[in-house]
């Protein structure tokens, strides 16, 4: 026979009184949230279903949808979110989008239903120029407050926070430019993405204004490592000798493309990234890249949520937030600059 689980065994895994486990498990309000979640830790360590009343009174939950997990720049993105919530007593719910799995619409309604307080939506279908927006008008219709991050399509009326993508291309055409590059090729994701629309206006207006002249050379793919080294090896056989990736995970996949055409970075071919992704200056050679704020995006994204929930009413404009460039290994001279040296 399984041995009975006691109001004491609760209380000493949590650091607790009798008392306080009591109280929490009757539902009462009379205790702080982090006391709140230490009992319901407890009960969750120990095995001990939580009593239908507390899921029913259970207050704070957020929804946090993310496109996928394998690129690191998204785990980041979830981390400090939820490093953020968790001081104001709210708990994220991560909802991970992958292909053929849950779509964002069928995540939407399971959160609804569970009486999340509002969701987070990171590079969701928001940022899709050709989406369907009415599922976020819903969703405010139904007073579920609700922060976009990574771009808004034209059409979305909530708050949102976002990397200047269109600086962060024109600061990378910059740098090669000052290397005395000149053919630059840009390797983007789809083009019905707001930011992928965006750097793609950096880009060409950076080049205008410190390449006049010069051909614009733009390899469309994927944000994936297979689409980077597609999209790398197209770009070197058309001559480039610097190449600006609309991602980390595209950059590593367009160096790879670029060692097998027989050209090597940065010697023949310099590559910069998008994200300043975890392990980066790890890499063979360490990857230089433009760096989103995550910390900054984060904190007014979950400011601006916790006061909708609280009842504010957020403005519905999307705030941008400069990034850096982060000079590494994978940018050199130009080959005929360097020869000249």
């Amino acid at each position: 026979m399984a041995q009975r689980i006691t109001l004491t065994d609760i209380a000493e895994q949590a650091g607790v009184s009798t008392a306080t486990v009591s109280r929490v498990l009757n539902g009462k309000s009379n205790v702080a949230d982090e006391t709140r979640r230490q009992v319901l830790a407890a009960l969750d360590v120990l095995g001990y279903e939580r009593p239908e009343s507390v899921d029913n009174r259970s207050r704070g939950l957020v929804g946090l949808i993310v496109p996928e997990l394998s690129n690191p720049i998204f785990p980041r993105f979830a981390q400090e979110i939820e490093q953020l919530l968790t001081p104001s007593g709210h708990t994220p719910v991560l909802c991970t989008q992958t292909p053929g799995g849950v779509s964002e619409d069928e995540y939407i309604e399971m959160l609804v239903e569970r009486g999340v307080s509002g969701i987070v939506f990171v590079s969701g279908r928001h940022a899709d120029t050709t989406g369907n927006v009415t599922r976020y008008q819903r969703l405010r219709s139904r007073g579920v407050p609700l922060v976009t991050l990574n771009g808004n399509a034209p059409m979305i009326n909530a708050p949102g926070f976002t990397t200047d993508d269109r600086a962060a291309a024109a600061m990378a055409v910059e740098h090669l430019a000052s290397l005395g590059h000149r053919r630059i090729g840009f390797a983007t994701g789809p083009a019905r993405m707001v930011p992928a629309v965006r750097k793609r206006v950096g880009y060409e207006e950076a080049m205008r204004a410190c390449c006049p002249g010069e051909h614009l050379r733009i390899a469309e793919s994927l944000y994936t490592y297979e689409g980077g080294a597609t999209a790398g090896a197209a770009l070197a056989e058309q001559g480039c000798t610097g190449i600006i990736c609309g991602s980390d995970m595209m950059a590593l996949g367009a160096i790879k493309g670029i060692q097998s055409t027989g050209r090597a970075v940065p010697t023949d071919i310099s590559v910069i990234g998008y994200d300043d992704s975890p392990l980066l200056a790890m890499t063979h050679p360490p990857l230089t890249t433009v760096r989103q704020p995550v910390e900054a995006i984060c904190r007014a994204a979950v400011s601006t949520l916790l006061a909708a929930i609280s009842g504010e009413k957020p403005v519905d404009v999307e705030m941008t937030f400069i990034p850096d460039l982060i000079v590494r290994g994978s940018t050199a001279m130009a080959p005929g600059i360097a020869a000249l040296r």
